[in-house]
């Protein structure tokens, strides 16, 4: 399944790359769903991010490793891969980037790619959908000039 979102923000490409941070992640965090960071590293090829999702015996592991990051003139991105992932999940990755604009602005996308259990992926995928839409106001506040 594949979602792609992308978020136009005021702020120039290498500023928005620089925050790529805990700060932004936490932020960034779902706000209907528990959730705990355990681990960040950062964006970087070999970076780990680990989280708990969900609450006492229902808590689930989502563990992600950083298995590719470029940099171009135009773009930025970096690409995390699903090492331990919720039981709904089979196979995660997700694609941030942020491409830069002639007027000095960027666009943050996030290009996500998973798979699940038989027919779990359709009942998920609204869920995903949302809490990466969800997003857009987060970034549009967190770089707004």
């Amino acid at each position: 399944m594949h979602i792609l979102i992308s978020t136009h923000v005021e702020a120039d490409m290498k500023t928005v790359w620089n925050n790529f941070n805990e700060k932004l992640f936490l932020a960034l965090a779902p706000k209907f769903t528990p959730f705990k960071l355990l681990r960040f590293d950062g964006c970087h090829v070999g970076d780990e991010v680990h989280l708990e999702i969900g609450a006492s015996f229902f808590a689930q592991r989502w563990d992600a490793l950083i298995i590719e990051q470029k940099e171009t003139e135009k773009e930025i991105y970096f690409i995390d891969k699903g090492v331990k992932l919720p039981f709904f999940l089979t196979e995660w990755q997700h694609k941030h980037i942020i491409k830069a604009h002639p007027d000095g602005t960027c666009s943050i996308i996030d290009d996500i790619h998973f798979e699940s259990l038989p027919l779990v992926g359709w009942l998920f995928y609204p869920i995903l959908w949302l809490q990466f839409n969800n997003r857009k106001p987060i970034y549009k506040a967190f770089f707004s000039k």
